[in-house]
């Protein structure tokens, strides 16, 4: 999440936008049985210094992938595999936890109106990881949040220095991998396991839409790409995985060019776009970087008629097939104007799935009106479009990246 939708350390920058809503159904044709997925996984539980409990769940030592659990998943739990839930409020509704009971969801975001400390956001994630052991994928779920450093942080605590401070010091390396293995620390003390950071976009003019709240390195893209790639490395070290943002890059776009209130297109040329904005993504991906968000800009010299999140020609073709990015790709938040146009809510989480995105964001552009129902109606959508717009052996290729990540 971006621009105006970013929640910054104590203070909600509130944007009024509609969401979409939804109902939950029930799920349809077989269903993975919990005692067959218990039979090849280790679940074990320790007690922590603060006297909670901390639910692991090991990955199997005589599989190495997840290829037979998907193929087992009824179409409302293989469509699950692709929505990262958001809820309003301190605790998550009763729907989120029936669906992840159900094995319908992969993951939940988490923005600062819902975290009062850091204990309090514990003793959520154990509980919604409870229900996640308790469904019939038996695999704990993703947990994320944006812990860029700076302004932009939704727990108290490291990383203190914004990118852009980090990449205007003598010392940027050491303070990037500082950075990122601070976030570590302190996103796993919390359980949360994904960090929508570090953004890796090459801000072009001082106070642009990704510079306003200093949240590039550099306008150099060899800084970028060097400080970026030792932020993702520490991170991941702590057991966080880390997300390279906003894909092929935001870095051009001017403060106005908005992207969670309107359509934004970059006009720049493919040379361009693959000398400077797409040098950090690279880095990420050399550095063994566990997700890729894409941006929800258009770049005509990718693909004229979508932005790139929905795009398969920059999904599939430029992170995966001229990149050789292997990991899970996610959208920014399904509710951003950029993507409005482009039909329903629906509509919108069927595209993505379709260009590529393995996982939906399905967060509201102001944290205040977050809802599970966001998730159900896109959940219920990508079902519905299961052997139709969306194929299945590409929907369990996508599950398998994102049970793999998982655990």
């Amino acid at each position: 999440m971006k621009g105006l939708s970013l929640v910054l350390v104590g203070v909600v920058t509130a944007v009024a936008t509609a969401c979409g809503g939804g109902s939950a159904s029930s799920s349809t044709g077989h269903t993975v049985s919990a005692v067959t997925v218990a039979r090849t996984t280790a679940v074990t539980s320790t007690t922590t210094a603060t006297g909670g409990t901390a639910v692991s769940v090991k990955r199997p030592v005589h599989r190495t992938k997840h290829a037979p659990i998907v193929t087992q998943l009824s179409t409302q739990q293989l469509a699950g595999q692709r929505i990262i839930y958001a809820y309003a409020g301190l605790k998550p509704p009763t729907s989120l936890l029936s669906a992840t009971r159900a094995g319908e969801a992969a993951g939940v975001i988490f923005f600062a109106p819902n975290v009062s400390s850091a204990s309090q956001l514990r003793g959520v994630i154990a509980q919604l990881q409870r229900a996640a052991l308790a469904s019939p994928l038996h695999t704990r779920l993703l947990m994320l949040t944006d812990q860029e450093g700076g302004e932009v942080r939704r727990l108290p605590g490291p990383p203190a220095l914004s990118e852009k401070q980090i990449g205007q010091s003598a010392n940027g390396a050491a303070l990037a991998a500082s950075a990122g293995a601070g976030a570590g620390a302190n996103l796993s003390s919390a359980g949360v396991n994904v960090n929508l950071a570090p953004v890796l976009d090459v801000y072009r003019r001082s106070g642009n839409f990704i510079d306003e709240f200093q949240r590039s390195y550099s306008s150099n893209p060899a800084t970028v790409a060097r400080l970026g790639a030792a932020f993702i490395g520490a991170q991941q070290h702590k057991g966080v995985a880390a997300t390279a943002k906003h894909f092929p890059g935001l870095g051009a776009a001017a403060r106005s060019q908005n992207t969670d209130l309107r359509p934004t297109k970059l006009n720049l040329s493919l040379a361009t776009l693959r000398a400077i904005d797409e040098v950090p993504f690279k880095s990420a991906i050399g550095a063994g970087v566990k997700l890729v968000m894409a941006s929800w800009a258009t770049y005509p010299a990718l693909d004229p008629s979508r932005p790139a999140g929905l795009s398969s020609k920059v999904i599939g073709g430029e992170l995966r097939g001229r990149l050789g990015f292997k990991g899970v790709t996610i959208t920014d938040g399904i509710d951003a104007g950029a993507v409005t146009p482009f039909g329903s809510l629906a509509q919108r989480s069927v595209l993505a799935a379709a260009a590529g995105a393995d996982l939906i964001l399905c967060a509201a552009t102001n944290p205040n009106d977050n809802s599970p129902s966001i998730g159900i109606t896109a959940r219920n959508a990508i079902a519905s479009a299961l052997g139709h717009q969306l194929g299945r052996a590409a929907a369990q290729q996508a599950a398998t990246r994102i049970l793999a990540l998982r655990g």
